[in-house]
């Protein structure tokens, strides 16, 4: 049984247009500009009048993925589930499931026709192959976004400093409460930072009141334990990534609201999985699963798997490719004890891996994990006094230059990650060739594919001979990448276990897996959804 969608006035027209077997899509009764998902504004004309407007249903698979991972107990793999482009106009893309072939015949280019299949009052459109002969390739080249100058030679960024980190325990299944999680990781950073409860003036965390093991609670569940009464807090999913969190503390002290900022994120997906507190009952809703769980589009691997696929097709790179960040990843964390992958792994075996969702793998996916790690966002007035060398944020990327969608926009790569690293560089004048370590966001290993290229380490489309087969990130290559192993191998701490390297890095404090004389390091988070970059020197770099 598919899940099925909520139905409301406003979408209820689209999921039962397969009544009368066409497909329509949100229309501009001025301009004539379709768009999907249905918005309230033409955003062409910026007109209100919206309607309905029917369509050949002719399509192109853009990108695809065959998923071999059972997410739900009725939605038996394997599956392909693809972004097709309308005919009508090539920007609108619906995410399906192809149909009336093996999934296995799937392929971008592939001409296809939409074909309803009817679950209670809900028409799902499907779509099968026509026979018709491949079309052109209907996704534009990616390129390297123009992003809004800085407004003035000030930047924000320098009246902060990172004073201090903190980490709880790390690890699979601690079957501990996630508060508990956040309180030792908040301590241990505020200690680190050579202060007391009493100094925190401000709150800050991602994604706030979070469900299904991706938060303890947000900031209410941590002042309600340590009763620190901030000047200021924050907390909530629609920030630049889940560091976010740390550019808005480093706002907030440098408008002068706070002195010192505890910033936190706490997951514990693997004891919320254990404890099967989790569960889908009943229909969907919401921006992003109504128009993905009905077609058992169930995860973020599938989402950015499609992508991935594309991205082979279109550059002529191989699963190697994703396999030398598996490798470097698994490589780093054997030096880190607090890793929870720690075994080494060839190639051999990053390749015959369970099967996810084409082209990922088990080891192209990121470790659920329960933790929780905090940071300390000082005024930069206190670097000297701090008991360790402070780490300074030199520049910060935020901007949105494409939709905020997954399917809409940019197919190539993974969303969110081009116009961040574009207005990164033009609020710095370090350039990528400064940069002695990155730390980027590794959820699954093309997301690792997709900040490099963006962040200009290299080309668009031309990691895998940059790459130089995993040498150029190793460990005393040309740019080491996330020597603790990633979310990869050390465990998905959302984005924060970045932060904690960066830090330990800089200080010089990172035992066996040190780079050596690092002082500049970069850290993404996010990607898919709204993202951020950071730029971090070591105090006196």
């Amino acid at each position: 049984m598919r899940p099925l969608p909520q139905l409301t006035p406003a979408n209820e027209w689209f999921w039962t247009s397969g009544a009368d077997g066409r497909l329509r899509i949100d229309g501009c009764a001025d301009c004539g500009t379709l768009v999907h998902p249905p918005t309230p504004i033409c955003p062409a004309c910026r007109s209100r009048a919206r309607v309905p407007t029917a369509v050949s249903g002719r399509a192109t698979v853009v990108a695809f993925t065959v998923n071999q991972h059972q997410w739900l107990p009725d939605f038996e793999p394997p599956y392909a589930v693809a972004n097709v482009a309308l005919v009508e106009d090539a920007g609108v893309h619906l995410t399906t499931n192809i149909v009336g072939c093996e999934p296995d015949e799937v392929h971008i280019g592939q001409d296809v026709q939409v074909r309803f299949e009817q679950h209670e009052d809900v028409w799902i459109p499907l779509f099968e192959p026509t026979g018709a002969p491949d079309g052109p390739d209907r996704v534009a080249e990616p390129h390297r976004p123009a992003v809004r100058p800085p407004l003035g030679p000030d930047r924000f960024e320098h009246r902060s400093v990172i004073s201090g980190v903190g980490r709880s325990a790390i690890g699979r299944r601690l079957l501990r409460d996630p508060v508990s999680l956040a309180v030792d990781a908040c301590l241990a950073a505020v200690d680190d930072a050579g202060l007391t409860l009493d100094d925190i003036d401000g709150l800050s965390t991602y994604p706030g009141l979070a469900t299904a093991g991706m938060g303890e609670g947000g900031v209410t569940a941590i002042e309600e334990a340590l009763r620190l009464h901030p000047t200021w807090i924050n907390g909530g999913g629609d920030l630049p990534g889940p560091g976010g969190s740390v550019i808005a503390a480093m706002l907030a002290v440098s408008a002068g609201l706070c002195r010192h900022v505890l910033c936190f994120r706490t997951v514990w997906e693997s004891t919320y999985a254990t404890l099967r507190l989790g569960g889908m009952g009943g229909r969907v809703s919401g921006s992003i699963h109504e128009w993905r769980a009905p077609f058992g589009a169930m995860s973020a691997a599938n989402w950015i798997g499609m992508n991935a696929n594309l991205y082979l097709h279109r550059y002529g790179a191989t699963r190697e490719m994703l396999g030398w960040i598996a490798l470097n990843g698994r490589a780093n964390a054997a030096r880190n004890p607090v890793a929870i992958y720690r075994d080494p792994m060839t190639m051999d075996d990053y390749l015959s891996a369970r099967p996810i969702t084409t082209p990922f793998g088990l080891y192209d996916c990121d470790v659920p994990c329960d933790a929780s790690i905090a940071v300390v966002v000082s005024d930069a007035s206190v670097a000297p006094d701090l008991p360790k060398p402070a780490v300074r944020i030199d520049a910060v990327g935020t901007q949105i230059t494409e939709r905020i969608s997954w399917d809409q926009d940019t197919l190539t790569h993974e969303p969110q990650v081009l116009g961040q690293s574009a207005h990164l560089w033009t609020r710095t004048s370090l350039r990528p060739a400064d940069v002695d370590l990155a730390l980027v966001y590794d959820g699954f290993t093309f997301n690792a594919i997709s900040w490099l290229e963006a962040l200009g380490f290299c080309g668009i489309g031309e990691a895998m001979d940059w790459l130089d087969g995993g040498r150029r990130i190793a460990h005393g290559g040309e740019l080491p990448v996330n020597p603790h192993g990633g979310q990869l191998s050390e465990g998905r701490t959302h984005g924060y276990g970045f932060l904690y390297e960066a830090v330990a890095q800089l200080r010089h404090e990172a035992g066996e897996r040190q780079v050596p004389d690092a002082r500049t390091a970069v850290v993404t988070s996010g990607g898919g959804t709204p993202s951020g970059v950071l730029l971090l020197q070591r105090d006196g770099a």
